[in-house]
């Protein structure tokens, strides 16, 4: 089966020796594609999955990454997840299966182990080899209207193997000294090890919570450890293009979309 996509295709590779080899192929829209030996598995959320060859068999049941039992899926549901998991696994022969973003970005593997573990964004999570776990890592309610009312949740992504994260718009790093912090908008945080600190504080000031920002929480993370921040919001994205959305305004057949003051439709 030939493959091709514009300015040539990337060789399969296994640069950041995460046991399967993979590539991340595009840049606006990412997505990363794994190429197992028979035999080889890797994990994912249900629904990730973008295509698969036939030899890759798709396995979905609620344990997985960690969670087994009610109180596992529990957790992971409660941290942002979804309550199947589902393993790819190459029968017969080698097989590639692919995980497309969904959001304009990056997609960054991340090597785990007992040494090193992270926490990530509720929506995060692309897929892993088998032996990461995934889990509930924090979570703060904000007040109702805050974050769509979900508050704030971080999954925490522990184990030994590989987790391939997915970040929105452009990926911003940066290494904390041990003491060394720096406020963020919580939507803006993709990614941390689980070395780093985290507390939310409202900000001060009734002028600032009233007109001064978006949110009226600010996160404060605290070294050490690296911080990797991501340009785009889904709040962010989503009032950006509401203008933009068919209405129902005046009843029934005035729905269209609008574009530049004009109105289609």
């Amino acid at each position: 089966m030939a493959e091709h996509i514009e300015e040539g295709l990337p060789d399969f590779s296994d640069a950041e020796s995460a046991g399967v080899a993979h590539r991340v192929l595009g840049t606006t829209l990412p997505v990363l594609e794994v190429q197992l030996q028979p035999g080889q598995s890797v994990i994912s959320q249900g629904g990730e999955m973008s295509w698969m060859s036939p030899t890759v068999a798709m396995s979905t049941q609620t344990s997985g990454a960690g969670g087994s039992g009610l109180a596992g899926v529990f957790k992971r549901a409660v941290a942002g997840g979804t309550i199947f998991m589902s393993q790819y696994t190459a029968q017969g022969g080698v097989g590639v299966v692919a995980f497309a973003a969904k959001m304009p970005g990056h997609i960054r593997p991340i090597n785990v182990n007992a040494n090193r573990e992270f926490m990530v964004s509720r929506h995060g999570f692309l897929a892993a080899t088998d032996g990461v776990t995934l889990n509930l890592g924090f979570q703060q309610k904000l007040g109702v209207g805050i974050f769509s009312g979900n508050g704030f949740i971080l999954q925490r992504i522990a184990g030994e193997g590989t987790a391939w994260i997915e970040l929105s718009g452009e990926l911003v790093t940066y290494d904390l000294a041990a003491g060394e912090s720096m406020m963020v908008h919580p939507g803006h945080i993709g990614l941390f090890d689980a070395t780093v600190q985290l507390d939310i504080q409202m900000v001060k000031g009734i002028k600032n919570m009233l007109f001064g920002a978006d949110t009226i929480f600010l996160a404060k993370l605290t070294g050490p450890g690296t911080v990797y921040l991501q340009t785009m919001t889904i709040p962010g994205l989503a009032h950006a293009i509401a203008p933009y959305l068919p209405s129902n305004e005046g009843g029934g057949g005035g729905a269209g979309i609008n574009i530049g003051g004009f109105k289609l439709g």
